[in-house]
């Protein structure tokens, strides 16, 4: 079977916690080698976040699928070492120390393009490489915080309201795997074949995906504010409770598809209202529109209210918690959820890869492993390290 259209990329996966992990598990998921490195006693904390069932991390068997792991401590020396000889056969590096770690144990870039000059080094921090900020702890819910996300969520008169899961570190994630082909495909062009070093942060992604708002103050001097589930373009777009206590949402970014929402709620009338021919006009009577709207919603269930939408050509969707999400026939019948066989937990339901690909799809070939559980492989194996010496190492917990 093809794993994918990365065969033959060797990754090195030693960040922490989301962003980098995930960066890694995308290019893993389409072929990428990736080896994951963790402290040789701590681990990563990733292994500690989320549920668990009998001890084991569900949210490890996801993030860190299709990687090899190592326990391998690269502040000692003895372990700095073996990490250069292992740099020596690595396409990409993905890391997100504190800015100045890595130069600190002797592995900065310099050093590694030393011994790889066509190593692609990913450094994902909070805040960047250089600025004031550069040396701040940095965290997701730090760049939500400060992208401008956090002050644009929430009703209006409720406080800045931060997401219940990893958005930023996510965004990022997402963003490294595609800011590490460029640097792969630049690589492939250029005659020396020279790797570089990709500085990316926890805020600027983030910052992109909350909108031209820096934009809109500059050439406006206007801020905008929170509004809810509203939307400041077009109207109506809200969250609406139906009959049976269930949410849906409903979007009417195109001209056509509000017209076709105010015919299917029973009030024609107000489209050859002069206000209604632009998002702008509709916004200035969403009050009117949100409790037309809400009125026909609530006079239904949900499946009635999806029925009727999706027979109209309008634009609506539940609001799903785990479980709908799970059940849901689409995402059932096109594979976004998969299951996955786990030596600990038998058979393991998860996001499957991010994209289908029609000639190289990619694939999870294994879930989340133990704690140094290909350390002797990767090291002896392919390093060809001297396994007394490796037990020499384990020992003083230099390697796991």
């Amino acid at each position: 079977m093809h794993d994918g259209p990365l065969e033959g990329l060797r990754v090195v996966d030693a960040s922490t916690i989301l962003a980098g992990p995930l960066c890694a598990q995308i290019l893993g998921d389409f072929g990428a080698d990736v080896v994951k490195i963790e402290h040789p006693t701590a681990g990563d904390g990733m292994r500690g976040h989320g549920e668990s069932k009998d001890g084991v991390s569900l949210w490890w068997k996801e993030i860190s699928r299709n990687k090899q792991t190592i326990g391998l401590s690269l502040s000692a020396p003895e372990g700095a070492a073996l990490f250069l000889r292992l740099m020596e056969r690595t396409d990409v590096l993905i890391e997100n120390f504190r800015p100045g770690t890595l130069e600190r144990w002797g592995l900065g870039p310099d050093r590694l393009h030393e011994v790889n000059p066509g190593l692609v080094v990913v450094r994902i921090t909070g805040f960047g490489q250089t600025g004031p900020y550069a040396g701040r702890a940095g965290f997701g819910t730090l760049a939500e915080a400060m992208s401008g996300f956090a002050h644009l969520t929430g009703e209006a008169e409720g406080p800045p309201t931060l997401p219940a899961f990893g958005l930023a570190d996510s965004i990022c994630g997402i963003a490294a795997s595609s800011a590490t082909m460029m640097a792969l495909w630049e690589r492939e062009r250029d005659p020396e074949k020279r790797g570089q070093v990709v500085d990316m942060s926890l805020l600027e992604p983030i910052m992109t995906a909350v909108g031209p708002s820096p934009t809109v103050y500059q050439q406006l001097g206007t801020i905008a504010h929170r509004h809810g589930n509203r939307s400041t373009n077009n109207a109506p777009r809200n969250t609406y409770l139906t009959s049976d206590s269930h949410w849906v949402a409903v979007s009417t970014s195109a001209q056509t598809i509000a017209e076709r929402v105010m015919r299917l709620v029973g009030h024609p009338e107000v489209i050859d209202e002069p206000w209604f021919a632009t998002g702008a006009g509709r916004v200035r009577h969403v009050e009117l529109l949100d409790r037309l709207l809400g009125d026909w919603v609530a006079e239904r269930t949900r499946e009635e209210v999806v029925a009727e939408f999706t027979a109209a050509g309008a634009a609506v969707a539940p609001v799903y918690d785990a479980r709908d999400l799970v059940e849901d026939p689409h995402v059932r019948e096109t594979g976004m959820l998969t299951s996955v066989d786990d030596a600990d937990l038998g058979s393991v339901l998860m996001h499957n890869v991010m994209w289908r690909m029609s000639r190289t799809p990619g694939r999870i070939r294994f879930t989340g492993r133990d704690l140094g559980a290909d350390t002797d492989h990767v090291l002896v194996e392919e390093l060809g390290c001297d396994p007394a010496t490796l037990s020499d190492l384990r020992e003083r917990k230099i390697i796991a």
